[in-house]
């Protein structure tokens, strides 16, 4: 398995601490910018509540300020909303001390940048901080309007969720017991 330019394997095969790291957090940031440009642009480019069709009425862009959750739930409870993206970013920081799966960094980046992104909106967007309300602007057929961060979020979940469902831990303990199985080869043939 070859390393990242920069980075180094540890004898397990899985990506040092500062390797992990530092693709957790260069995913994190790429994620939170692009969510942040793209909120920009929607909120000086796009007249609220007219949609402006890219592919035809498949892909449609529609600005809205939803001060719920996902599909404009839980709409009173905004600063519930922004206690729980607190909440997601503090755990993934905590857990990506121990994450020596480049899998998992690249997952948990987009789920930490995507929280970012909504928190962000939720503490600097009007009415006023904890009561933000989320820029949505990207609209398809039949589902609610999102953003970036709420593709981010969706898209890193899903590949936790195949992770775990394969196995996958994210500390690189399922490597290091495959190595520690599989006996040293030595010169002699």
């Amino acid at each position: 398995m070859q390393a990242a330019p920069g980075a180094s394997l540890t004898h397990d095969g899985t990506d040092s601490r500062s390797a992990r790291a530092g693709v957790l957090l260069v995913v994190a940031a790429g994620v939170l910018a692009l969510d942040q440009v793209t909120k920009i642009l929607a909120v000086t480019q796009l007249e609220p509540g007219r949609a402006v069709p890219v592919i035809g009425d498949l892909v449609q862009l529609r600005l809205i300020r939803n001060p719920g959750a996902a599909f404009s739930l839980a709409t009173n409870l905004t600063p519930v909303l922004t206690a729980v993206a607190i909440a997601v970013v503090m755990a993934i920081v905590w857990i990506s001390r121990r994450v020596r799966s480049r899998a998992w960094a690249v997952a948990l980046g987009g789920v930490l940048g995507g929280a970012l992104g909504t928190l962000s909106d939720r503490m600097f967007r009007m009415p006023g901080p904890f009561r933000g309300h989320v820029v949505d602007f990207v609209e398809l057929p039949n589902w609610p309007v999102f953003n970036v961060a709420d593709s981010a979020i969706v898209a890193g979940a899903v590949v936790v969720a195949v992770l775990s469902l394969r196995g996958i831990p994210h500390d690189g303990a399922a490597r290091r017991r495959r190595a520690a199985a599989v006996p040293e080869r030595t010169g002699a043939a």
